[in-house]
């Protein structure tokens, strides 16, 4: 028999840390929402039926809503 592999992965380093902390400082902000009970497992699965994220899913939402919303005020 051969020996399992071992993973060398001995955990996140200060550096990535940091780095992580500096790009979500940076480039996102955080919006936190709340949805019925049973309704944010509709949710994660729609977004991956459709090969995405959930936030990548609710965040074309928002932006195809808004966009769609700016186009019925004119």
């Amino acid at each position: 028999m051969s020996e399992e592999k071992k993973s060398r992965y001995t955990g996140q380093t200060d550096a990535r840390r940091k780095a992580s902390a500096k790009y979500l400082k940076e480039s996102v902000e955080d919006i936190r929402i709340r949805v019925p009970k049973g309704d944010k497992a509709k949710v994660q699965e729609h977004a991956a039926s459709m090969g995405e994220s959930t936030n990548a899913f609710v965040v074309r939402a928002i932006n195809e809503t808004m966009e769609r919303d700016t186009k019925g005020q004119s």
